[in-house]
């Protein structure tokens, strides 16, 4: 079976050309594996609003993006950051394809609502996904590079966090693997790594407190890709130009795997 492997990029080691440049070394090293990349851009969204006196205000770890936000938020992420990633893929030989999930009806989005049933302004969750555009560029030997600013069914833009898109377009898109790229080299107790773990497992692990934070919401995506079928699902720093061939030949790589 062909890899297909959607990687949702993240952290310190994306933060600039090194990354990418390693990135695009791996892509046009192994052309044996079709490779999506969904971003986000968090830090820069805040800058953006920032500048422009737009005050940003989280709930449960999620921004609340209002009308007078999203347009800054959409340009942040499908124009300045998907434009950048593309032009350092393309400068270092990946052909890419840029888009955004408002592209041919990618990722139909609705407001997302939070626990309490608060509204969270045009944030969104994905709940319909049309692969066609990324299978498309893929067909054509292209690596979609995907902004997660989805589209409701009138085309009104939602912000929806990076890492849920990843997990809905993975499953969507038939992906052999879904690779969150992030900080931290895996699930962790103490110092040490899990190196595999169950749905299961997990769930226990945010309910006795040892998975925290960022990455409850990180698992929650996990849930979401193997929920849809996606067989293989990583959570791993990056590690160079070796970890995608590594991926693809189902090699032990230090970080955690998932498993349903």
């Amino acid at each position: 079976m062909k890899s297909r492997i959607l990687i949702k990029i993240g952290g310190r080691a994306f933060e600039g050309e090194d990354g990418f440049r390693e990135l695009s070394e791996a892509i046009t090293q192994n052309p044996e594996a079709e490779v999506i990349i969904v971003h986000g851009g968090g830090a820069e969204i805040s800058q953006a609003l920032k500048a422009a006196g737009r005050e940003t205000v989280f709930v449960d770890g999620m921004r609340v993006t209002q009308a007078e936000d999203i347009a800054i938020v959409e340009a942040v992420l499908s124009s300045t950051v998907n434009e950048r990633i593309a032009a350092w893929l393309s400068q270092n030989g990946v052909v890419c394809c840029r888009m955004s999930g408002k592209t041919r009806g990618l990722l139909i989005a609705e407001p997302l609502l939070t626990r309490g049933g608060r509204s969270m302004g045009f944030v969104g969750k994905v709940v319909e996904v049309n692969p066609a555009a990324v299978l498309d560029a893929l067909a054509e030997k292209e690596v979609p590079v995907v902004s997660p600013i989805s589209g409701d069914a009138d085309g009104q833009s939602y912000n929806v966090n990076a890492d849920s898109a990843a997990a809905a377009l993975a499953a969507a898109a038939g992906c052999t693997d879904l690779v969150f790229i992030t900080d931290v080299p895996g699930v962790m107790v103490g110092q040490k790594i899990l190196a595999r773990l169950t749905v299961d497992e997990a769930r226990d692990l945010i309910a006795d407190g040892t998975i925290t934070g960022g990455m409850v919401a990180k698992m929650e995506s996990v849930f979401e890709a193997l929920a849809g079928r996606v067989p293989h699902v990583h959570v791993i720093q990056w590690q160079g130009p070796g970890t995608l061939p590594r991926i693809i030949r189902r090699e032990q790589i230090p970080g955690t795997s998932f498993h349903a």
